[in-house]
């Protein structure tokens, strides 16, 4: 039995769960395509001030009303029987109700779920020992692959698009994530 290290955000919901709010609040008209850097106030040319104050208000609504990323539950339903599932976010620690009751409405199951409060996932994936990792922010990929010797699936997308270390496997679908894991289990053998 494995430990997987999961993020959340852009990795088990849908990279575009925040597009509907932004594009709403901000009267603009952004896909996926548009979001070429994590950094959201550089692509929107609003100030990280008032980028911060709005998300802080909508988060709670954003995460509730977001849609898994296709193929996600079929795959994590597959894994939960025979691997630990470690949820490691970076969402503030104060929304851990509303996170539990999205899985839960998602009929998820999950083994831990930790909301850290910032990006840095290093010390809670290595204090919880996870023995692979699957990630949606490429320096946080590539920063637990290097830190903790483990591989990391970072889920392709738009915003991290930059170059990765041999350790960090670039997946395009939760189908992907499944095939390369399935091969590495094989190889750990």
């Amino acid at each position: 039995m494995k430990r997987f290290g999961i993020d959340i955000d852009g990795t088990v919901t849908s990279p575009e769960s925040l597009l509907p709010h932004i594009n709403d609040h901000f009267q603009l008209n952004l896909t996926l395509q548009d979001i070429t850097q994590y950094e959201l106030t550089k692509v929107l040319d609003i100030s990280p001030q008032t980028f911060r104050k709005w998300f802080k208000e909508a988060e709670p609504l954003i995460y509730k009303e977001s849609p898994l990323a296709p193929g996600a539950k079929t795959i994590l339903d597959q894994w939960k029987e025979k691997h630990e599932l470690y949820f490691i976010s970076a969402r503030r620690t104060d929304l851990i109700d509303i996170t539990k009751k999205w899985f839960d409405a998602q009929d998820l199951m999950y083994h831990h779920i930790e909301l850290i409060g910032s990006h840095d996932k290093i010390s809670t994936a290595k204090k919880h020992a996870v023995d692979i990792f699957f990630e949606d922010k490429h320096d946080n990929a590539v920063a637990i692959s290097e830190e903790l010797s483990i591989p990391v699936l970072l889920f392709n997308t738009p915003y991290n698009q930059k170059p990765i270390p041999d350790g960090v496997i670039r997946v395009n679908d939760w189908k992907e994530a499944d095939s390369w894991v399935q091969n590495w289990l094989q190889q750990q053998r």
